[in-house]
């Protein structure tokens, strides 16, 4: 922190009235998250990237359709904004205001974003042929919403987060956030074992940085960057400083880059390095 001191008439006399500039050398700066596809552009904050990336992670976990992401998205933002908030309309919680009242669970459940998530997913695979149907239709069969209209409003907003989360559309979902030191290699594969469920291959780690194997995946590239961008979409609280996949990297220091080409970057892991 540097100060400037600013003198009235830049002269110091008795009685003057002298002012105080504070400016900071290295600012802090605003923290979001971006998707882009194609056309399509969605920014959230971090919590809403927190909660889009679990939901992403679990409909991948249970083997649903990037569709399921897009109407669990959209849902979540129409009741919530995608924040897990602890009140509503009567007796409404969570992401996506389930009612206990109603068999959602009792209120600490539902406010469990995990146990919201799976909640409304399993109301989703039991709607006939949902993947087929308008959002509002797949929404409003799970919600039974007063406004079910209102789910198509975020339609593409939640498209281009569920296409990016998912890894169909390639370094295409990145964060600004303020770099912060201290993380730590177990945190992050612990916090990819609770998305994703217990990981195929054993992550190679040197202290500073994990290695995450996709070469045996189905579709290495699609789940190599639907680990990337958990990562980023994560990477502020669990303070990751680089991550890097099919040559690519992103950098939380990096202020407006995004994901730059790097020829190191491996196609067959995704490589994440600690602060």
């Amino acid at each position: 922190m540097r100060f400037r001191w600013v003198l009235a008439g830049g002269l110091l006399v008795a009685g003057a009235v002298v002012a105080v500039v504070v400016t900071d050398s290295d600012p802090r700066r605003t923290q979001y998250c971006v998707a882009e596809v194609g056309d399509l552009r969605a920014r959230t904050d971090l919590e809403q990237a927190k909660w889009t990336t679990l939901m992403s992670a679990i409909a991948d976990r249970r083997g649903l359709p990037p569709r399921a992401t897009t109407i669990a998205i959209a849902t979540a933002y129409q009741e919530s904004r995608i924040h897990n908030i602890d009140y509503g309309d009567r007796d409404s919680l969570g992401l996506f205001q389930q009612r206990p009242s109603q068999g959602w669970g009792a209120p600490e459940q539902v406010m469990d974003p995990t146990y919201a998530i799976n909640r409304f997913y399993d109301g989703l695979v039991e709607v006939p042929n949902y993947t087929n149907l308008p959002i509002t239709e797949a929404a409003q069969a799970v919600q039974r919403s007063a406004y079910p209209e209102a789910y198509a409003d975020h339609e593409p907003f939640a498209r281009a987060l569920a296409s990016a989360q998912r890894g169909h559309s390639p370094a295409s979902f990145a964060c600004h956030i303020n770099p912060v030191a201290g993380g730590s290699v177990p945190q992050i594969v612990s916090a990819l074992e609770n998305a994703y469920g217990p990981l195929p291959n054993e992550p190679a780690n040197d202290g500073n940085s994990v290695r995450l194997p996709v070469s045996d995946a189905a579709e290495p590239a699609v789940r190599g960057w639907a680990l990337a961008h958990f990562l980023v979409g994560n990477a502020a609280e669990l303070r990751i400083e680089r991550i890097a996949f099919d040559g690519r990297s992103w950098a939380a220091d990096d202020y407006e880059g995004g994901w730059r080409e790097d020829a190191d970057a491996p196609a067959d892991a995704v490589v994440a390095r600690v602060g």
